[in-house]
């Protein structure tokens, strides 16, 4: 489960002074549930997200991921999270099989497990005919696949995707989406963050619309379009983010 209460993040500019980026969010995502942080870019998907990954460091507030503390108990955290974004990078000079390889020996696996678990993972995003491939030389979608497969090579309970198909071709985008629902089946717990409407209406069981960092609306899509009285998630999106804080 990810619980999170009051979650704040404060940067702070020489220019522009003071920047709010995430204020007081709370909300509560469950397993076997795909939670949707809807909202344009720049709103405060993605420190939100970096916060509940332990990338960031909250100003205020906390969360509890998988039953322990963002801020008191991290390195747990990462052990029971799978993070992927289009901006993952991966180490060039290694092939596709020795970057999740190396990212599985990092969380601990077994060499036996690791390898049945890699064959399994490959087998399933069809990476095996690159696997021996240096990642510096595939192509945006190939390593996209291969980030998927060095995300979830320790089989981790709670999965949080930051917008993952931007820039991708639909065929790859597919495979993503595929990913998350299958991850869903399995009783994981997934947030997937994105400011594409089709995709949210498709795969989240429950929207949270975030603008100028602050959750601004929550519930399933009927419990909007019944308190909106709109059935477009994109105008419900709009009478929400247009409201007064």
């Amino acid at each position: 489960m990810i619980e999170a209460h009051g979650l704040t993040k404060v940067f702070r500019d020489r220019k522009r002074g003071e920047i709010r980026a995430v204020d007081r969010v709370s909300f509560r995502a469950q397993p076997g549930q795909i939670y949707g942080l809807l909202g344009a870019n720049g709103a405060g998907k993605t420190t939100t997200l970096r916060m509940l990954a332990t990338i960031l460091q909250p100003t205020e507030g906390t969360a509890r991921v998988a039953g322990y503390d963002v801020v008191e108990e991290p390195e747990q955290v990462r052990q029971h999270v799978g993070f992927l974004s289009t901006a993952t990078a991966l180490y060039g000079r290694l092939t596709a099989e020795e970057m999740v390889a190396y990212f599985g020996r990092l969380h601990g696996m077994e060499e036996a497990t690791l390898r049945a678990r890699i064959e399994e993972l490959f087998a399933t995003l069809e990476i095996h005919p690159f696997r021996d491939r240096r990642c510096d030389k595939l192509s945006t979608g190939m390593k996209q696949k291969v980030s998927i497969a060095r995300t979830l090579v320790h089989d981790p309970p709670v999965m949080i995707f930051d917008e993952p198909t931007v820039g991708l071709d639909v065929m790859t985008a597919r495979t993503i989406v595929g990913f998350i629902r299958d991850c869903r089946a399995r009783g994981k717990t997934v947030i997937f963050s994105t400011h594409v409407m089709s995709e949210a209406e498709k795969l989240c069981d429950i929207i949270g619309i975030i603008h100028n960092g602050t959750l601004r609306a929550e519930g399933t899509l009927a419990e909007l379009q019944q308190r909106y009285k709109e059935t477009d998630l994109e105008e419900i999106f709009l009478r929400v983010v247009e409201q007064p804080a």
